[in-house]
């Protein structure tokens, strides 16, 4: 075995998956980014697993470049950290299966608490998929492992939906660099933009 050629065949395979679902994007993700533009709350990530450490990735992401947020991880959720959520905030919910024992265990609270709900999931008919206002339902053709098992191009096209949610979410924000500066002045990003100044 090549390891170099099984790398490449990781890479080619994931970068596929990503390319058919930028052809066949839909009026749902158009969607799920004015839900997310007109919400007078904040955004909270939600997901366990990859799915989780992603999320947290989504967070981060959408707060730097100009929309709050944060990441809930979803078995603190129902010991607590619901409360962190409000009625005017959006919660983003990644599960790839949908059907996340821990994740689908946040919904009677979130139904109660009246926050709006987006899904991001590879199964539009799951039962987290129909619970949200939106789903960002995704597919692809297997994990990338040889076992074709580890979170590998479901968590890769996750990150990229989160990537471009935040990125339109900045434009239509009209986000700018001194704005960009002001939530990141540390490290080599802070001081390029310090030296821009």
């Amino acid at each position: 075995m090549s390891i170099l050629l099984e790398m490449k065949r990781v890479m080619e395979l994931e970068a596929s998956s990503i390319k058919a679902l930028s052809e066949k994007l839909g009026a749902n993700y158009e969607e799920a980014v004015n839900l997310i533009f007109n919400c007078t709350g904040k955004v909270i990530v939600t997901g366990v697993g990859k799915s989780g450490h992603v999320g947290k990735k989504i967070a981060a992401s959408l707060a730097s470049t100009g929309t709050p947020a944060f990441f809930v991880h979803s078995t603190e959720g129902v010991h607590g950290d619901l409360g962190m959520i409000q009625q005017d905030d959006v919660v983003i919910m990644i599960s790839n299966s949908g059907e996340t024992k821990e994740v689908l265990s946040l919904m009677p609270s979130l139904e109660k608490i009246g926050s709006k709900r987006i899904a991001i999931t590879s199964k539009p008919e799951s039962t987290l998929a129909k619970f949200c206002d939106v789903a960002l339902a995704y597919e692809y053709e297997k994990e990338a492992d040889h076992l074709r098992l580890a979170p590998t191009t479901s968590s890769t096209i996750t990150l990229v939906i989160g990537d471009a949610l935040a990125v339109a979410l900045s434009i239509l924000k009209d986000f700018k660099k001194e704005d960009f500066h002001i939530f990141h002045p540390g490290g080599s990003l802070g001081k390029q933009l310090s030296n821009e100044k």
